[in-house]
């Protein structure tokens, strides 16, 4: 398979690492529901991928080969799509909720923000809040945080 590694969706930079790490989440709890699965292949199609090729990535990858992004908006687009994820069943277990954390932390955030930022993207997910907004409210507690 060969696709580019970075594509643009609506001006902003994904890449496929990220796609791959959202298969990772969706195969965390063993069981791709359907809903997952539906917006595993609405999301590979942003990168232009067949459904053929994402489900070949979807039977390859491991949940266990994560690589965190650097930036602080990278940290963020992927944890919101992560959120976004795990509520597409509509059902969330505690395991999931602790695994959006997990991946928080290895994201390199620290646990106060971790907090912050997991409360505000099950929050604005569910209420069906806009990427850039939450990304603004999460902008203004890192700043707020690091100020003193």
């Amino acid at each position: 398979m060969n696709f580019v590694n970075f594509i643009s969706n609506h001006g902003k930079r994904i890449n496929r690492d990220h796609f791959l790490h959202l298969v990772q989440v969706a195969k965390i709890d063993g069981l791709i529901q359907k809903e997952e699965l539906e917006m595993l292949h609405r999301q590979g199609k942003k990168f232009g991928l067949t459904d053929p090729e994402i489900d070949d990535l979807i039977k390859s990858e491991s949940a266990e080969n994560y690589h965190p992004p650097y930036s602080l908006e990278d940290k963020f687009y992927e944890l919101y799509n992560i959120t976004e994820l795990i509520l597409s069943d509509e059902k969330v277990s505690e395991r999931e909720k602790k695994m959006i954390r997990r991946y928080a932390i290895a994201a390199g955030l620290p646990d106060d923000l971790t907090e912050s930022l997991c409360k505000i993207l099950m929050e604005g997910v569910h209420n069906e809040t806009d990427e850039e907004t939450l990304l603004k409210e999460f902008r203004k507690i890192v700043r707020n945080k690091y100020r003193n």
